[in-house]
Formats: structure tokens, sequence, C-alpha cells
């Protein structure tokens, strides 16, 4: 029996070239360019996709509203009132507003007086410092307020009367300008009107049947 004939060299496995370090660090690198890339776009895309809806909001079913300001209580610290020969009147007043803002952005507005009248002359005035009002909150203002008839006419028979009567009329007007932001994004101007009319009771030394529209 033949023996079978074997080959003195075996087949050698083909050559293999395994990747360099420096080859393996540059498509890493690569990939990691890549996904950067797609998360900046994809970020970008979600930034213009929220302002687009913040807009569509905004235009469609927020509508701004003015904030009401309104003075709902006042008391007198101090109170010199003259009579009917020799009328005219000295007060302190502590007063308290209120500024309600409905919307869904926050209030802010600048600094502002309110004007105190009495029959249409000015009697004095209260500050009203810087501030902001929360979406959907009231915020709450304290302040005083010196009114003097010194400005008046000193012969004022009208002022007499009402001595006489029993009863001062006053009103007060002030305007607070500011803006509504929501997300700070969108910004928008408003106002917030005071008019509120009053009445001083001399007898009783307190204010009484306060109105505001």
């Amino acid at each position: 029996m033949a023996e079978r004939d074997e080959s003195p060299h075996p087949l050698a496995p083909p050559e293999t070239y395994p990747r360099s370090d420096q080859e393996y660090s540059n498509m890493t690198e690569e990939l990691r360019r890549k996904k950067r890339r797609k998360r900046m776009a994809y970020n970008a895309a979600f930034a213009v996709l929220l302002i687009i809806l913040v807009l569509v909001l905004a235009i469609v079913i927020v509508r701004f509203k003015a904030p009401k300001f309104r003075l709902r209580h006042a008391s007198f610290t101090s109170f010199r009132v003259g009579n009917a020969t020799n009328p005219s009147f000295n007060f302190v007043l502590n007063a308290q507003f209120t500024v309600k803002n409905t919307n869904w952005g926050k209030f802010e507005y600048d600094y502002g007086t309110v004007g105190f009248e009495y029959r249409g002359v000015a009697v004095g005035h209260a500050n009203i410092d810087d501030a902001r009002v929360r979406a959907r909150t009231t915020k709450k203002v304290n302040t005083s307020v010196a009114l003097s008839s010194d400005g008046l006419a000193s012969n004022s028979e009208e002022l007499g009367s009402d001595i006489g009567s029993g009863v001062l009329g006053l009103r007060a007007n002030s305007k607070l300008e500011g803006k509504i932001k929501v997300l700070k994004v969108i910004k928008k101007n408003k106002s917030a009107l005071l008019n509120c009319t009053m009445d001083v009771h001399i007898a009783a030394q307190t204010i009484n049947n306060i109105k505001c529209n």
C-alpha cells in the first residue's frame, strides 16, 4: 500500500494587518465628532420648535391684560382740620395699594407716584417703588403720604362748605409703566392705571367709600 504524499511545507495562514493605535484613535474621534454634530442639530431644532410654540401660545392663546392697580385701605396717623370759617386740612395718610397681575407672565413696573386731589387740585403724592408682580398673583404696596390744603385758595368756599358738612372728597390717580414678560422671550408693554375716589369723614377721622375704576 502506497504511502500518502505529504508536503514538507504546510500552507501558511493568510497574512493579517492589525490596525495601528493611531488609526483606531482617528476613527473614534470621527465618531465622536459625528455624535456631537447630531446633538447640536437636535438641540437647535428643539430650540426653534420651542420658540415657535411660545410665539403661537402668545399670539393665539395668551391675551395680555393690563394689571389692576387699586387702593384697598387707608388710615390716618396725623389729622388736622380747620373749620368752616377758616378752612384747611393737613393729614398723614397710610395707604395700602394692590397690583393684581392676571397674566401668565410676570409684570415688572418702574418707579411711579400716586397723586391725590381735592376738587381737581393736587394736595399730595405718594411714592411707589419699582418692583415685580409674579404671574397670576397680587402684590401689596404700603406707603404713606402727607396731604395738605396749602395749595388751595385760603378763602375756598367749597372747602369751608365740605368741612361744614363733615365730609371731604378726595381722588387718587396713577399710572405704573411696565412690561409683562413670558419665559424671558416675550415682552409686552403694559400700564397699570389707578383711579379711585374716597371720602374723609371728619368726625370719625376715617377714610370710607373707597371706589376704584
